[in-house]
């Protein structure tokens, strides 16, 4: 595995990453909706990818350094435009064209986070997904 240093272009610090964790990510980054593993495949085939396992296995790494997220409703993946991965995630997805935006509230994110401690459930993660129309389908 030849290691790439990419610039994520919706964060701050470069990362080390593999050939096919940097095509992944950029495809992604260039995507203007949340992908699929599939659709990912369709984009990336010029690039040698032949096999679900060639997108999934770089999907689940670049999630796990937090360069990317699962968009559980959606199963679609989208990269992680926070400055911060501290907190729960949130994302406004628009019904209409289907654009995600994501957002972090600190507080919003202690209080999901605690809210389970509470009756003593341990959470593993935490993902909130809100539907809706975006400014500019709205203003349509």
């Amino acid at each position: 595995n030849k290691k790439v240093t990419v610039m994520n272009k919706h964060a701050k610090d470069t990362s080390k990453l593999t050939k096919n964790q940097s095509l992944v990510l950029e495809a992604l980054s260039g995507a203007r909706q949340p992908l699929g593993a599939y659709a990912l495949l369709d984009r990336l085939r010029d690039e040698g990818f032949k096999a679900p396992l060639q997108v999934y296995r770089p999907l689940d790494q670049l999630a796990a350094i937090g360069l990317v997220h699962r968009l559980e409703s959606l199963n679609a993946w989208t990269v992680c435009c926070a400055e911060s991965h501290q907190g729960t995630p949130i994302f406004a997805i628009c019904n209409d064209c289907g654009m995600v935006t994501e957002h972090l509230d600190e507080q919003l994110s202690s209080t999901i986070e605690a809210l389970p401690e509470m009756s003593g459930f341990v959470p593993d993660r935490s993902i909130v997904e809100i539907y809706g129309q975006c400014g500019e389908c709205s203003d349509q």
